[in-house]
């Protein structure tokens, strides 16, 4: 339980990476945050579930067509 006012983002939520980083180790590429998720340096992230989120940049969404 995260103990912030206000309280950091559920890892089930959008913007769970806005959560407050508790540990960190560049020298391994990694950051653990007050929801329990492991954010790593290429942008995955795995989830305290268990489920992983694949790495993603800015640069890997579509840009919209012209119309």
């Amino acid at each position: 339980m995260c103990p912030h006012q206000p309280p950091c983002p559920s890892h089930t939520a959008p913007d769970r990476d806005a959560a407050r980083t508790l540990a960190t180790h560049p020298e391994q590429g990694w950051s653990l945050l007050c929801n329990g998720v492991v954010l790593f340096e290429d942008t995955g992230e795995l989830l305290p579930d268990g489920a992983v989120i694949a790495p993603h940049r800015p640069t890997d969404l579509k840009a919209p067509s012209a119309a």
